[in-house]
C-alpha cells in the first residue's frame, strides 16, 4: 500500500485529468472541417470548407451534455462514497468513463455523441466531487490546500495534453481527425483504475464504519512513516474518534439535513464557491466548461485556422504554469485572500475586454467570422492584440486563485458525517451552472455580443463582496477545527465566527505535525501549552504563555 501523500494525490487527481481530457477533445475539434461536416445541421455543401457545423443551439446541447451528466454524477457520488468508500467510488467512475468514451469514439450522429458525453459527464461528476474529499481526508492540514488543489492542476494538464493531441489529429483526413482523440481519452481512466488498488482508503470513512484498526493503520502509514505512537497521529485519531462518537448520537444524514439552520450557512458557502467558479467568466474567456468556445474568441480577434488553435493553446500552457504558485503557496496565502485577489483581477480583465470590443469592434454579420455565427464581433489591429492579451491575463489570474481554491475549499467546510453528500451537493452546483452556461455562451455571443463580458464582470464584483463577508479562513486548520469556526458560541447564531475575523494557522500546524508543539514537550520546558483557537493568528498560537 502506498503511503506517500504526494504519490496518493498524484494518482487520485487523474480523475481531474479526465475532466480536462473531455473538455479539450471538444475544443480543438469544433472548428475543423471534418467535425463540422460530419455533424452538420442541414445539408452538407460540396465544398467541405463551407460547412458550418451544428447550429449554435445544437453545439450548445453537445457541449452541455457533459456538465449535465456531471451534475447528476456529483449528486449520486455522495451515496456511492458513503456506501462503498471514497476509493471505490473513484474506481467506479473510471469504469463509467471507459463506457462513455467508447460510445463517443464510435458516434455516428449527434444523438450518439450526446449520450456518450452524458455518460462521461457522470464519471467526471463522481471524480470532481469525491477526489477532493478523498485527498482532504488523507492529507495533513499544512499540505491539504496544495494537494487538493492539484486536482485543478490535473485538469489544466488534461486540457493542454488533449488539446495538442486533438490539434495533431486535425491534420488527419476523414473522421479519424476527431475519433483518434476521443478514443485516446480512455487511457488515463485505465491508469486511474489500476493504480487505485495500491492506495489506502480514507481513514475518516473507515472510522465512521467502526474500522478503527484500519483507520489507525492508514494514519500511521501516511502521517508518521510507520510510527503508530506518533503524537500527531494519536491527536488526529482522537479528534476523529470524538467527532464520530458525537455524530453517532444523531440519525443518518440526508440531503435535507444540509438545509437545517445549523448547516445552511456552510451549505451555501460550499455551493457558492463552486457556482462562482463558473460565473467568473471562464466560460467566456477560456475553458471552465467552455474551453470549447475559446476558438470563437480568437476568431473575433482576427486569428483563424491553425493560428487560431495555436493561439488558443497558449492559454492552456499559461493555465498549467500559473496553477503551480497556488499549489506551492495557497496554504500560506490562505483561502480568503486568494479568492479576493482573483475576483478583483478577473473583473478588471473582463471589463477591459468589453471596453475594447465595444469601442474598437463591429458586427461580423449573420454568418459571423469564418462561417461561425457565435464569432459575431470583429476587432483588428492593436485592439485585437488587446483582446488576446486580456484573455491571457485573465487565465493567469484565474489559474492560481479560483481555479484550485474552488476544489480545495468545499471539503474543508463540513463535519465528517455530512462531508460526502455536502461536497457532492456543492459540486453539483458547479455542473448545473456549467450546463447552463454551456448553452448560454454561443447564443449570447450571437445575440448580445460583447455585452456578454459585462455580465461576468458584474458576477466577479458580486463574488468579491460575498467572499469578504461570509467566507471564513480555513488554511492550516484540521477538518475538525474548521467545524469549531461555524459552531463558535461567541459568534453569530448559525454563522459562527465572522469571516473577516478568521486567520491562517498553517505555521502552527506545521510545528504540530513535526511534534514540536506536543503538549508533553511543552510541559517539560516549563511552558503552558494551550489548544489553538480557530480565530487566533499564527503568532498568537505558537507563543506559550510566560
Amino acid at each position: 500500500m502506498i503511503g506517500n501523500i504526494y504519490a496518493i494525490a498524484a494518482v487520485a487527481i487523474i480523475g481531474g485529468g479526465l475532466f480536462g481530457f473531455d473538455i479539450s477533445s471538444m475544443s480543438a475539434i469544433i472548428s475543423i472541417p471534418a467535425y463540422k461536416c460530419y455533424f452538420q445541421s442541414g445539408p452538407v455543401p460540396e465544398d467541405h470548407s463551407q460547412c458550418t457545423g451544428p447550429t449554435s443551439s445544437v453545439q450548445g446541447g453537445i457541449t452541455a451534455a457533459m456538465p449535465g451528466g456531471s451534475w447528476l454524477g456529483a449528486l449520486c457520488s455522495g451515496f456511492l462514497s458513503d456506501i462503498f468508500g471514497r476509493k471505490k467510488a473513484i474506481m467506479i467512475a473510471a469504469v463509467i468513463w471507459w463506457i462513455g468514451s467508447t460510445i463517443i469514439c464510435a458516434s455516428q450522429n449527434v444523438g450518439m455523441l450526446v449520450v456518450g458525453r452524458v455518460i462521461n459527464g457522470f464519471s467526471v461528476g463522481i471524480c470532481s466531487a469525491q477526489v477532493p474529499v478523498y485527498i482532504s481526508e488523507l492529507a495533513p492540514p499544512s499540505k491539504r490546500g496544495r494537494l487538493v488543489g492539484a486536482q485543478q492542476w490535473a485538469i489544466t494538464w488534461g486540457i493542454m495534453i488533449m488539446f495538442y493531441i486533438s490539434y495533431g489529429s486535425s491534420f488527419v483526413d476523414g473522421t479519424a481527425a476527431f475519433r483518434i482523440p476521443w478514443g485516446l481519452q480512455m487511457i488515463p481512466a485505465m491508469a486511474l483504475f489500476g493504480a487505485m488498488f495500491f492506495l489506502p482508503e480514507s481513514p475518516r470513512w473507515l472510522a465512521r464504519k467502526d474500522r478503527w484498526e484500519e483507520a489507525h493503520a492508514v494514519l500511521t502509514l501516511v502521517h508518521s512513516k510507520g510510527d503508530p505512537d506518533s503524537p500527531f497521529v494519536r491527536r488526529e485519531l482522537q479528534e476523529i474518534r470524538e467527532m464520530v462518537e458525537f455524530e453517532k448520537r444523531n440519525s443518518d444524514v440526508t440531503y435535507l439535513e444540509l438545509f437545517k439552520p445549523n448547516m445552511i450557512n456552510r451549505t451555501h458557502i460550499g455551493l457558492f464557491t463552486q457556482i462562482w467558479s463558473q460565473l467568473t467568466g471562464m466560460n467566456v474567456m477560456t475553458y471552465k466548461g467552455s474551453v470549447y468556445y475559446i476558438t470563437y474568441v480568437f476568431l473575433m480577434a482576427g486569428v483563424s485556422g491553425n493560428s487560431n488553435l495555436v493561439a488558443s493553446s497558449i492559454q492552456y500552457v499559461i493555465n498549467v504554469v500559473m496553477t503551480v504558485p497556488a499549489l506551492l503557496y495557497v496554504d500560506r496565502w490562505g483561502r480568503r485572500p486568494t479568492l479576493l485577489v482573483g475576483a478583483t483581477l478577473m473583473m478588471t480583465w473582463l471589463f477591459a475586454n468589453a471596453g475594447i470590443l465595444a469601442s474598437k469592434g463591429h458586427w461580423a454579420g449573420p454568418n459571423g467570422v469564418d462561417n461561425t455565427p457565435a464569432a459575431s464581433w470583429v476587432v483588428s489591429g492593436a485592439a485585437s492584440k488587446g483582446v488576446i492579451a486580456c484573455s491571457y491575463l485573465f487565465v493567469a489570474s484565474y489559474a492560481p486563485t479560483w481555479g484550485p481554491v474552488s476544489w480545495i475549499y468545499p471539503p474543508e467546510l463540513y463535519p465528517l458525517r455530512v462531508r460526502g453528500k455536502a461536497v457532492a451537493l456543492a459540486t453539483s452546483g458547479n455542473w448545473a451552472f456549467n450546463f447552463a452556461l454551456g448553452y448560454f455562451v454561443p447564443p449570447s455571443f450571437v445575440n448580445i455580443k460583447w455585452q456578454t463580458y459585462l455580465i461576468f464582470g458584474v458576477f466577479c464584483f458580486s463574488m468579491l463582496v460575498h467572499v469578504f463577508f461570509l467566507f471564513p479562513e480555513t488554511a492550516g486548520k484540521t477538518l475538525e477545527e474548521v467545524v469549531d469556526i461555524f459552531e463558535d458560541p461567541n459568534g453569530f447564531r448559525y454563522v459562527g465566527t465572522p469571516a473577516w475575523k478568521t486567520r491562517i494557522s498553517t505555521k502552527r500546524t506545521r510545528l504540530m505535525e513535526r511534534n514540536e508543539l506536543d503538549q508533553e514537550a511543552q510541559a517539560e520546558k516549563g511552558g503552558e501549552y494551550h489548544e489553538e483557537s480557530p480565530n487566533r493568528s499564527d503568532s498568537e498560537n505558537i507563543e506559550p504563555k510566560a
